[in-house]
């Protein structure tokens, strides 16, 4: 490979929004994120749940059910 052309590999801390660090390889040293995998709605489980309420939401509209009546 050529000298000179790559950029610097750093030891890069990871800071998300939720308060979560971890440490990685990347070309900077600091970077922050505003999900992760601690916090991101597919990995947490939340996701499944919140796509059902919607899809049976949906159902009740367009027939015309009213869970209070």
């Amino acid at each position: 490979m050529k000298e000179g052309i790559h950029p610097a590999y750093y030891q890069a801390k990871v800071v998300c929004n939720c308060g979560n660090e971890f440490v990685t390889g990347s070309t900077k040293k600091d970077i922050h994120v505003e999900v992760c995998s601690k916090c991101h709605p597919f990995y947490t489980g939340q996701q499944k749940a919140a796509a059902a309420r919607g899809r049976i939401d949906k159902f009740n509209r367009k027939y015309g059910l009213n869970a209070g009546k």
